[in-house]
């Protein structure tokens, strides 16, 4: 067999693989490795290494429930000191490279994004104690909303809602801080791992409970108050956008709804645009709602109806 033959036990010939391999690294299409401001080459973020940061965070947040679990009172200080400083390198690594990312018609430098990551790693670290002193309340708000919760152990360890709550919490203070994909990256782990969808741009009081939690969908622009307690299924969403002068959608403007203070939403309710829902409301479940409710509203479908089938007649 001459070195040109093709092999019959190789799935494909040398040269078929060569031209695909030279199209798939091509860079004439928007999906290949992403150039700085300055033409030089630059790293894209990475998802392993932000899930792994998150976990860290998490493990700081939640000490002893996650991350290792032999920790004393006396090797507590050290652990969260060692596994922050630890957190907080990647975290300025991948804020560095998210930030090639700018949708600013003037993007930063390459000395310019490292100082910025810089800046930015060292105010999340000063939000930290609020975003645990929030993930508490929450804590709370599950324990005191579920009765099958037994103990506020429980709801950290295995509530979806929790986990998906606190990605979102760390997220949005990167959101708030104009930090473009990371924020996103974060909650779409823990979308992936729990079925709820919370955008990083959301804005989320303290006492904030999901039961259950699978098909929750939280908008961009969605403001929602304290004690606020939704359950599987809901979705807070827009209706149809405005489009630009050249068709496309416009970012940025308020289409979600606004929760208030003590609502109530039950599985399956569907509450579209910038509408909101009242101080004190309960949204029963399935029930679509496209308008806004007062305070203290009580919003169901309409009665269900018992039709009796004997003998095999009907279903």
């Amino acid at each position: 067999m001459s070195a040109a033959s093709p092999n019959p036990s190789d799935p494909v010939d040398a040269t078929t693989l060569d031209a695909v391999v030279a199209r798939l690294c091509s860079t004439s299409d928007h999906l290949t490795h992403t150039r700085s401001a300055n033409g030089g080459d630059h790293k894209l973020p990475s998802r392993d290494a932000i899930v792994e940061m998150v976990e860290g965070l998490r493990a700081v947040l939640f000490p002893g429930y996650f991350g290792t679990s032999e920790l004393s009172p006396e090797s507590l200080r050290f652990h969260v000191g060692a596994t922050l400083d630890r957190v907080l390198r990647v975290l300025r690594e991948q804020v560095e490279r998210c930030l090639l990312f700018t949708s600013d018609a003037k993007p930063l430098d390459d000395e310019a994004r490292a100082e910025r990551a810089s800046e930015v790693t060292r105010e999340f670290l000063k939000r930290l104690p609020e975003v645990r002193r929030l993930l508490a309340t929450d804590v709370k708000a599950a324990y005191e909303g579920d009765p099958a919760a037994p103990s506020p152990d429980e709801t950290i360890f295995c509530y979806p809602g929790i986990l998906a709550v606190a990605n979102y919490r760390l997220a949005h203070e990167l959101y708030r801080l104009g930090i473009p994909l990371l924020p996103r990256m974060i909650t779409e782990h823990a979308h992936s791992i729990t079925g709820i969808d919370i955008h990083p741009g959301a804005q989320i009081g303290p006492e904030f409970f999901i039961d259950h939690g699978t098909g929750v969908v939280i908008g961009e622009t969605c403001v929602i108050g304290t004690r606020v307690r939704v359950y599987q299924g809901v979705t807070l969403g827009a209706k149809s956008f405005p489009l630009d002068e050249k068709g496309n959608p416009i970012k940025g403007i308020p289409r979600h709804p606004i929760v208030e203070d003590d609502v109530i939403i039950y599985g399956g309710a569907t509450i579209l645009g910038r509408v909101t829902i009242g101080r004190g409301s309960t949204i029963g479940g399935n029930v679509w709602l496209t308008h806004s409710v007062p305070p203290g509203s009580r919003v169901s479908q309409a009665q269900t109806q018992l039709n009796e089938f004997r003998a095999g007649a009907g279903i």
